[in-house]
């Protein structure tokens, strides 16, 4: 029988600690896929809120240019124009990173809202960067997306944290 410590699957890996984000990251993104039919767009962007929870919990694993590949990927897997979440992500991490100097101390709360104020700004950019010339639809067609959203957050935060301690354990 092999004891816990032995197993080389449980071990912590360079390869686990850096990819565990990545991939978690893209398998939020990768939901856009899910076969659900709507005239409005319902499915919060879970893409956005792992990368935002990731960034929260543990800002010092990603710098700022990472928000590139992976909007790119999220780009491609939601079907946005190409570009929208690449700047969209690219200007909330430098956004983060101007949070992170002001606010000395966080607590969930201030988490929630932070990433309250991301997922607003982000779901407002992506409607205005996804209107084709000449179209009216409004603003308020992103609300039950949002509103999901925001209240899904924490959820998404503690699914995060599970994953970060899993992906640091030894």
């Amino acid at each position: 029988m092999i004891a816990p410590r032995d197993n080389p699957f449980l071990e912590r890996t360079p390869l686990r600690v850096t990819i565990v984000p990545i991939l978690s990251t893209l398998a939020g993104s990768a939901m856009a896929l899910l076969p659900i039919v709507a005239t409005e767009p319902i499915v919060p962007p879970f893409g956005l809120m792992m990368l935002l929870a990731w960034r929260l919990l543990r800002p010092e694993i990603w710098p700022v240019w990472a928000a590139l590949p992976l909007g790119l990927a999220d780009d491609l897997l939601s079907g946005h124009y190409l570009g929208t979440a690449m700047i969209l992500w690219t200007i909330a991490f430098l956004a983060l990173e101007w949070v992170d100097q002001a606010l000395r101390w966080r607590d969930s709360w201030i988490e929630w809202g932070v990433a309250s104020v991301g997922i607003v700004a982000i779901g407002i950019g992506s409607w205005a960067l996804s209107q084709p010339g000449g179209s009216h639809s409004p603003v308020l067609t992103i609300l039950p997306q949002t509103i999901g959203a925001i209240l899904l957050f924490p959820a998404i935060l503690r699914i995060t944290a599970a994953l970060d301690n899993w992906r640091l354990k030894r």
